[in-house]
């Protein structure tokens, strides 16, 4: 993945956790369970990039 799929996800991230932040400030669990879901998502893509550049390095290694 690109510099721009890792900046979205850490964007999304961030989103998430103002939105968990704003949820709790304003008592609205629906808006915080929601903040949470994006922070998952984009950790679960974070990752899913560092496996793609653990990968990609064992490659060039190989080369």
């Amino acid at each position: 993945m690109g510099i721009g799929d890792k900046i979205q996800n850490k964007v999304q991230e961030a989103s998430g956790k103002a939105k968990e932040a704003y949820g709790d400030a304003t008592d609205d669990p629906k808006l915080q369970a929601e903040g949470v879901k994006d922070q998952a998502e984009a950790k679960a893509k974070q990752a899913g990039e560092k496996v793609k550049d653990a990968a990609k390095d064992v490659k060039n290694d190989l080369s």
